[in-house]
């Protein structure tokens, strides 16, 4: 198995081959894709709510087709398995943007925003299906110049591609891998089915504590142990350096900061709430500030992929180039008016569109080069530039930080396919099929999930899903449209601070000191995730480098289909008490 993941790592770079006559795009593959696209659409959610981020989807979309495809066939390969992966992570990125639509319940909420507006289900359809369609035509082009040609890492891609092919190595080995994620996944939803989150076993509550707080005020603040092997399995995928960065941000917010802020009276009471309304200033100064240094720092970069956007070629392999700007023109004119039905006249909907392709190469670059994908960070520049085109207004501010998260969010995860394809020889047009088949599943699914999550756990408080993505969006709304006057106190000179530790961070970051500087993305989410899913991340992440150091052939073997089984587990059982509960199947207690 590793010397099949070592060729995969050094074949990255290099175009894959595919025998001749072997099967990929087939009927099996395609009705399997969309079933798997159904599944993660509905699950991821639950996990982006939750965590405040989603994990590496493609991977787990890749075990999830081979199992599927492995139920009911046994002469599947790894092409076939590719156009499954590829909708499992259209579906998954189209969903990761029910943050959008936990921001409109959480300003509808806020007594003093104002905002009456709601996001029906099927408007929310069609709006992520129109935005996701635009995002991944307008990026078919580009699979030539960032893939092919400048050969971008892409490390989720090529993490994917190895996946592949170590799976349809058909070894004892492969088989040894989905018994890990399937022994994840049971025991990931046995112990979520027990936890007083889904409080039902039988129509009973086992009292298991949520957490282990590490004091009373680290009880208040939700700083502790998670009882969840989605938290732990995150952990053990994201790795150490990173979840050492997330646990320091916890630390520095909510730990230092909450006694530091009653005890000046800039914050009333020790509740969380109240406290993410302060520490999301500084949080955001870090994860801003540190992504658009990034994107200085490889400013000739980016100057070169302008220049030579004009002789991306697009070969015979490819999704048609007319296709792509008939497509492209079609799906934006439907979004014009999808978002006329939402209130937001034409023009505000079109100048979202333009400013939103720029931002689009650029969060490409950034995923291509640092594996981290900016799409929260690119919305919230979209809502700077629109409190400018439209002040004082929070719906085109809300729906315009949409438009760009979503053609972002299709962009980098069609991108992303592309890698694992060019890795293994698939060819790029059944990708762009599958991504575009996907996205209205993945819409349809997070457009029906997500109302039963929100019902169900709860959106926002401290008890529920919190989804600290959204409370940004909400946070920068809200101040844009009410002036500086509406912050906290003492939030702009936090805000400050947070931008020039963002800044110095990301330049020892560029530098040899790269391995013992804080992560500034890391350090940013620490201080917006639960400090319960921090540290439980935080122990999935140093098990993951124990292991590492212990054997590193098991762990290279075993941890990606045990943590993703982790992740899967807690998700699918998460979102299938709702929907059962809303079958009148099963009955919550109170």
């Amino acid at each position: 198995m590793l010397r099949h993941m070592h060729e995969a790592a050094h074949n990255a770079d290099a175009p894959g081959e595919r025998p001749a006559g072997a099967r990929e795009l087939t009927v099996r593959s395609l009705i399997t894709a969309m079933v798997v696209a159904a599944v993660i659409g509905g699950s991821y959610p639950y996990v982006v709510l939750k965590l405040g981020f989603g994990p590496n989807i493609s991977v787990v979309s890749a075990f999830f087709g081979y199992l599927a495809l492995g139920i009911a066939f046994r002469n599947f390969n790894r092409w076939e398995n590719n156009i499954v992966q590829t909708a499992g992570t259209s579906a998954g990125q189209t969903a990761f943007l029910c943050v959008l639509m936990a921001a409109f319940d959480m300003l509808r909420m806020d007594p003093n925003a104002g905002f009456t507006f709601v996001l029906q289900p099927h408007m929310a359809f069609l709006w992520l299906t129109t935005a996701g369609i635009l995002g991944v035509l307008l990026s078919v082009p580009m699979r030539q110049h960032f893939v092919v040609d400048e050969k971008l890492t892409f490390a989720d891609g090529v993490a994917a591609g190895e996946t592949l092919i170590v799976l349809d190595s058909r070894g004892p080995e492969s088989r040894s891998a989905a018994r890990s994620m399937a022994l994840g996944g049971v025991l990931s939803a046995i112990l979520f089915a027990i936890r007083e989150d889904a409080r039902l076993i039988a129509k009973a509550w086992y009292r298991v504590p949520e957490m282990l707080a590490l004091s009373a005020n680290g009880a208040k603040m939700n700083v502790g142990i998670s009882w969840s092997l989605l938290s732990l399995g995150s952990g053990m995928l994201v790795g150490f350096r990173v979840t050492v960065s997330m646990l320091l941000g916890c630390i520095i917010a909510w730990v230092i900061i909450p006694p530091w802020l009653l005890a000046n009276g800039w914050v009333p009471h020790m509740v969380r709430r109240e406290m993410l309304l302060w520490i999301m200033w500084p949080a955001t100064g870090v994860l801003v500030a540190g992504g658009l240094t990034a994107l200085v720092l490889r400013w000739k970069v980016l100057v070169k992929t302008f220049r030579n956007l004009s002789v991306a070629s697009v070969d015979g392999g490819d999704f048609p180039i007319r296709w792509v700007i008939w497509g492209s023109l079609a799906s934006a004119a439907a979004l014009v008016g999808v978002q006329v039905m939402l209130g937001m006249s034409p023009w505000l909907t079109i100048a979202a569109i333009v400013l939103s392709l720029p931002l689009m190469l650029v969060g490409i670059r950034v995923l291509g080069e640092t594996n981290w994908g900016p799409i929260s960070t690119l919305s919230n520049m979209m809502q700077g530039i629109f409190g400018i085109l439209a002040p004082g207004q929070l719906l085109p501010n809300i729906v315009s930080s949409g438009v760009t998260g979503s053609v972002a969010s299709a962009s980098e995860g069609l991108m992303q396919d592309y890698k694992t394809g060019y890795m293994i020889g698939s060819t790029p047009r059944y990708l762009t099929y599958a991504q575009l088949l996907a996205v209205p599943v993945g819409a349809a699914a997070v457009s029906f999930v997500y109302p039963l999550l929100r019902d169900n756990y709860g959106i926002g408080g401290d008890n529920g899903l919190q989804s600290p993505i959204s409370q940004r969006f909400v946070g920068f709304g809200i101040i844009l449209s009410k002036g500086v006057s509406a912050l906290p106190h003492g939030a702009v000179a936090a805000l400050l601070v947070g931008t020039a530790i963002g800044v110095v961070l990301t330049l020892l970051e560029s530098g040899p000191m790269r391995k013992w500087v804080p992560s500034p993305a890391g350090l940013g989410i620490g201080m917006l995730v639960p400090g319960s899913a921090v540290c439980t991340m935080f122990l999935g992440g140093l098990i993951a480098e124990l292991w590492r150091m212990a054997n590193k052939r098991s762990q290279a073997q075993f941890v990606v289909p045990l943590s993703s089984g982790f992740i899967a587990g807690e998700a699918l059982i998460a979102t299938l008490i709702p929907i059962l509960v809303a079958l009148k199947v099963l009955h919550l207690q109170d």
